[in-house]
């Protein structure tokens, strides 16, 4: 193809992503002028009669975001690290929470029936590190008996993980039934925050705030430790890092590990928020596709932005919308995700290889 033919083409591209990035602008620029001025009914009047609205779904966006983050985070280490798509995440995540459930019932003695004022801290505390545990070692099995043989293919290493996820899901459904179950938040974050007439789950703040923990410790030891820059380079140049020396199965291997243990965490955290059940692994695998896809592969830093704009979304769409349009709430997540890629097609932070 001549040069000028190629230019075109690019023209013709970069046309077509202005024409996709002006008409989602328009449809978010409609959207914040409903929430400001026109939004009536419930659950939300407008802004400027009713800020306290405004305010609670502003904080909703926020800490749901960092319930998407503990959860994405370890799926974009595994994806950005091994280019592996590993679609037993989701499963993961629903494993650590049943069996944190499990652990908890086990603590409390109660026989299930129980409130979180008979949880203590150490009650939601210990399931949540046995749940990580249990998560990250299999995780690391699944890697090193399953996956290592088939590294860089593609095709095999999704067909073995959507294999290993239907097995999963098959044997929980059997183990733990199909009905929805709950983890009871320990007694010191079951009430509210009040301030003034302001009044804020003290849960929801928690999650939140266990979520920036594990961000901060995520990027120090990312950044600040050895280990942590041999899984930068391996993101940047797995040949490389192989040529210099260092055993990259070691590094695979920890990754999927930690990957899997934040999987197993995000159960636990969304199982105390929401409730666990048949279904809620696929949910949760695709907000962490999307995550990923919204921040860039392999980026720390992506996984948070990403988990932002969806948590800003997820409570935005439906609390704005009009009663009658609400079931249609997600579709501006798909608004989302055509806006980045139309802008950055590899990811807000994810750099092109």
């Amino acid at each position: 193809m001549s040069t000028s033919a190629l230019t075109r083409s690019s023209a013709k591209r970069t046309a077509g992503q202005w024409v996709l990035v002006g008409t989602v602008g328009a449809l978010l620029l409609g959207a914040a002028l409903w929430i400001l001025f026109f939004a009536t009914g419930t659950p939300a009047d407008p802004l400027f009669t009713d800020s306290a609205d405004f305010i609670r779904t502003s904080l909703n966006s926020l800490t749901v975001a960092g319930l998407y983050f503990v959860v994405a985070a370890g799926f974009t280490l595994v994806f950005g690290l091994m280019r592996v798509v590993n679609l037993a995440h989701g499963s993961l995540y629903l494993l650590g929470g049943y069996v944190a459930l499990e652990v908890q019932k086990a603590m409390v003695g109660k026989g299930g029936n129980y409130s979180p004022s008979d949880v203590g801290p150490m009650e939601w505390l210990v399931p949540l590190l046995v749940a990580a545990v249990l998560a990250g070692v299999i995780g690391l099995i699944i890697q090193q008996v399953f996956l290592r043989w088939f590294q860089g293919d593609d095709m095999r290493e999704t067909l073995i993980t959507i294999a290993i996820s239907v097995i999963m899901a098959d044997q929980m459904l059997r183990i733990f039934g199909g009905l929805a179950k709950d983890i009871k938040w320990p007694a010191f974050v079951d009430g509210f925050l009040e301030i003034g007439e302001f009044r804020y789950s003290m849960s929801r703040l928690f999650m939140l705030a266990l979520a920036l923990i594990v961000g901060a410790l995520l990027y120090l030891w990312l950044q600040k430790t050895r280990t942590g820059m041999v899984i930068r380079a391996g993101v940047d140049d797995t040949r490389m890092v192989q040529a210099l020396g260092i055993n990259v199965q070691v590094v695979f291997g920890l990754a999927f590990l930690v990957g899997a243990a934040l999987a197993g965490m995000g159960g636990v955290m969304g199982g105390s928020f929401a409730s666990l059940g048949s279904g809620s692994d696929g949910q949760w695998l695709l907000n962490s596709i999307v995550v990923v896809i919204v921040g860039g592969m392999g980026s720390l830093t992506g996984a948070a932005a990403g988990a932002l704009l969806l948590g800003i979304v997820s409570s935005f769409a439906p609390a704005y919308l009009p009663a009658e349009l609400t079931p249609f709430s997600i579709i501006f997540t798909f608004v989302l995700l055509a806006a980045v890629l139309a802008w950055r097609p590899y990811g807000l932070f994810g750099r092109p290889e």
